[in-house]
């Protein structure tokens, strides 16, 4: 995220963001992070995510959030909550935002509104396991950016590329990356 601090833009401290930069392109063990959740189902197809932490180089950085998970009722849920497409598309918008917002504040663009909107299809008979040639999940995932702002065109094209380059869940999400599965059967 190259760029210069100029104070707070759009809510972004520039300065501190701009320090961090510079202390990790110093020490890259300043920008180790790990992130973990723990779910467990609370019955039906509903569930409950626990984060209670980060860690930051090495140090702990507590917090706590509880997601609530369902299905629609069209899929045999109750509807209460968001399902597991909804938060994945969320956190995938909300880290693309942040990325963007990050790189424009450094370039000292003013936003006036920004939206993230994606969207994707889902092919039932693959997650129902009907019929295995069908994939499980989205074959694309489709989004678009809507921003007003003092930026030039130049500018937001240059937060986007940047966004491309280094949000970690457009990362995530548009390469493959590994799981490593473990099944402890109690």
């Amino acid at each position: 995220m190259p760029g210069t601090a100029i104070g707070t833009i759009n809510g972004v401290d520039t300065d501190a963001l701009a320090e961090a930069i510079r202390q990790i392109k110093s020490d890259p063990t300043q920008g180790q992070t790990s992130w973990e959740a723990s779910t467990r189902w609370t019955g039906g197809l509903q569930s409950e995510t626990s984060v209670t932490g980060w860690t930051l180089a090495g140090e702990r950085k507590p917090h706590s959030f509880t997601l609530r998970i369902d299905e629609p009722r069209e899929l045999c849920g109750k509807d209460e909550h968001a399902n597991p497409q909804e938060y994945l598309m969320a956190a995938l918008n909300a880290c693309m935002m942040n990325t963007f917002v990050a790189v424009c504040s450094l370039q000292g663009v003013t936003l006036e509104s920004l939206t993230v909107e994606c969207e994707g299809d889902i092919d039932l008979r693959g997650f129902l396991g009907i019929d295995t040639r069908v994939p499980a999940g989205y074959e694309s995932i489709r989004y678009r950016i809507r921003v007003k702002g003092d930026g030039t065109p130049e500018q937001y094209a240059k937060a986007h590329q940047a966004m491309i380059a280094t949000s970690p869940n457009y990362y995530n999400l548009s390469r493959a990356v590994p799981l490593e599965p473990e099944l402890i059967v109690e």
